[in-house]
């Protein structure tokens, strides 16, 4: 193999690589994401407000995931690495959703920007929804984040691949480190 082959195999590798990842944190927040708007369904059921922003979930994971696919390019929320895992995970959870949010904000003006309405118009339309929905969509967010880089983290410190195979594989009984049987 020369070596044009061999950067042509690793670049596709590498493809596949960020592609399975990036499908697979749209997954992961298009469940949870949905998962909040049939509770936003339940509850305003019960006022007799109908809800159907459904697909508004499966569209907000793609733009999140991609969104966090840029924040680990541009190396958002990197401190802590030798720390306990909790400080890593509930730093970069906090940092990724003011990334978020930051996201959000531009996202709306530009949006306003396109529409004819300036800036300051798609800025008063992202305030438009109060305070309270923007905490509550930022709680959501970083909540979500939790497990997501928790699970990122666990990654790193076990090596890759062995956080996959502990969920995903048949462990052979009494394999050294792995069995869940507890000795005392």
């Amino acid at each position: 193999m020369n070596c044009a082959t061999t950067k042509k195999m690793g670049l596709k590798h590498k493809i596949i690589h960020e592609m399975t990842g990036y499908y697979i944190m749209v997954v992961y927040l298009a469940f949870f994401f949905s998962l909040f708007a049939w509770y936003r369904r339940l509850i305003l059921v019960q006022y007799q407000i109908s809800y159907v922003h459904y697909g508004v979930s499966v569209i907000q994971a793609m733009v999140l995931a991609k969104l966090i696919m840029v924040g680990r390019a541009l190396r958002l929320g990197r401190g802590f690495k030798d720390r306990p895992l909790i400080l890593p995970i509930l730093y970069r959870a906090v940092v990724f959703t003011m990334f978020v949010w930051l996201f959000g904000v531009v996202e709306s003006a530009v949006s306003g920007l396109l529409r004819g309405k300036g800036l300051a118009g798609g800025f008063d339309e992202f305030i438009s929804a109060g305070r309270y929905e923007l905490l509550a969509r930022c709680m959501i967010t970083f909540v979500a984040f939790i497990p997501f880089f928790a699970f990122e983290e666990l990654e790193r410190v076990l090596g890759e691949g062995k956080l996959r195979k502990l969920f995903f594989k048949k462990r052979p009984a009494g394999e050294p480190g792995l069995s869940t049987d507890n000795p005392m």
